[in-house]
């Protein structure tokens, strides 16, 4: 081993040395296209793309809220805290799928199958993934994206570890704005995260889609999204 001239060494002497801290939230950072330039056409082609879709579901969405309103009492939308783009947090709206407990803000812990906190109406929404709608809003003030990694709750776990200790590559995923639907989703890495393993090929799609983003990607993903919500079964 080379050591510093000058300076004696030995076992419990002190060697200087040029120390750099790496943050955990940029371990090892995922390499994207998104550049100065394309950011600033994504963030168009989100505007342009979610009022597209709000017109669409304009009248479906007006619907699904009578559904809910006369289904269970409670507020219409859910509010949850999320971690989004560089780690900032921001309000995710949802359609409200679970009975409403007053007092109690967010949800406790991740749905799991056959969930009695679920409602009827909220059971059809989330197995068709339709409580999501509301964040079309979302995309509409910067907060998200059409296309990106899913946004997660502050403290969600996996295995009975939060999400940011079981991986230091996790962080990574804020490097570009969270998503409605990503790559991760029409590969079917939907629905509970119970396992460290189940997190880990999440965070493994997510960052590559970071690596490989393209206009074309994103469509592609838009595109086959509306297949995977139809053919997948673990949504509940």
């Amino acid at each position: 081993m080379l050591q510093p001239s000058g300076y004696p060494t030995g076992e419990g002497m002190l060697i200087p040395a040029d120390v750099a801290i790496i943050p955990l939230s940029y371990a090892e950072p995922a390499f994207s296209t998104l550049s100065s330039c394309n950011g600033p056409a994504k963030r168009i082609f989100d505007i342009v793309g979610s009022l597209i879709l709000l017109a669409l579901c304009l009248v479906p969405m007006l619907l699904i809220a009578l559904a809910i309103s006369c289904d269970s009492p409670g507020p219409i939308l859910f509010r949850q805290r999320r971690i989004g783009y560089a780690n900032i947090g921001f309000t995710a709206l949802k359609f409200r799928t679970m009975r409403h407990v007053p007092g109690v803000r967010g949800a406790l812990r991740q749905a799991t199958r056959d969930d009695r906190r679920v409602t009827r109406v909220g059971g059809f929404l989330r197995r068709w993934s339709l409580d999501e709608l509301p964040q079309l809003c979302n995309v509409l003030r910067g907060d998200m994206s059409l296309v990106g990694p899913r946004p997660h709750a502050p403290g969600t776990c996996a295995g009975g570890k939060p999400f940011e200790m079981v991986t230091p590559r996790y962080h990574a995923r804020h490097r570009v704005r969270p998503g409605m639907t990503g790559l991760a989703q029409i590969r079917g890495l939907r629905g509970e995260t119970e396992t460290e393993e189940k997190l880990l090929r999440r965070v493994a799609a997510d960052l590559e889609y970071i690596e490989k983003w393209s206009f074309r990607l994103d469509l592609t993903i838009l595109a086959r999204t509306a297949i995977s919500v139809a053919c997948t079964r673990n949504a509940y």
